[in-house]
């Protein structure tokens, strides 16, 4: 491999060992620099979709811990994921949520509560 130290004629199979990545992303950034320019070969394109506001913030959080703390409702053993979305729901702490979303919200805290104390079931 005869690399130039500027660079200059280099294959994008060399380009891409000499900047660690795939020749692909050479491929894909050279053809963007001809066909838009250097501003945009330099630049990250523009999302096409803004970013979603997260539905659990800090308050809601909260609320659905408190409620996974809590006693089950009478006549269940345990608290499983379907059934606590079902019950933030109906008490509105949520205007929707998935048994997912549930389970990801209360794994990501520190608390004493452990999504593996939550059942699972499918």
């Amino acid at each position: 491999m005869n690399i130039d130290v500027n660079g200059q004629g280099w294959t994008d199979e060399e380009a891409a060992t000499a900047f660690s990545c795939h020749r692909n992303t050479v491929a894909n950034l050279r053809e963007r620099l001809v066909k838009e320019g250097i501003d945009s070969a330099l630049n990250r394109k523009p999302s096409k979709m803004p970013p979603r506001q997260p539905i659990i913030h800090g308050e809601v959080e909260a609320k659905l811990i408190a409620l996974r703390c809590g006693e089950p409702p009478a006549g269940q053993a345990r608290w499983t994921l379907r059934l606590l979305a079902d019950i933030a729901v109906e008490l509105e702490i949520v205007p929707a949520i998935s048994h997912e979303t549930l389970r990801q919200v209360l794994k990501k805290t520190n608390s004493n509560v452990s999504v593996s104390s939550v059942f699972i079931h499918k």
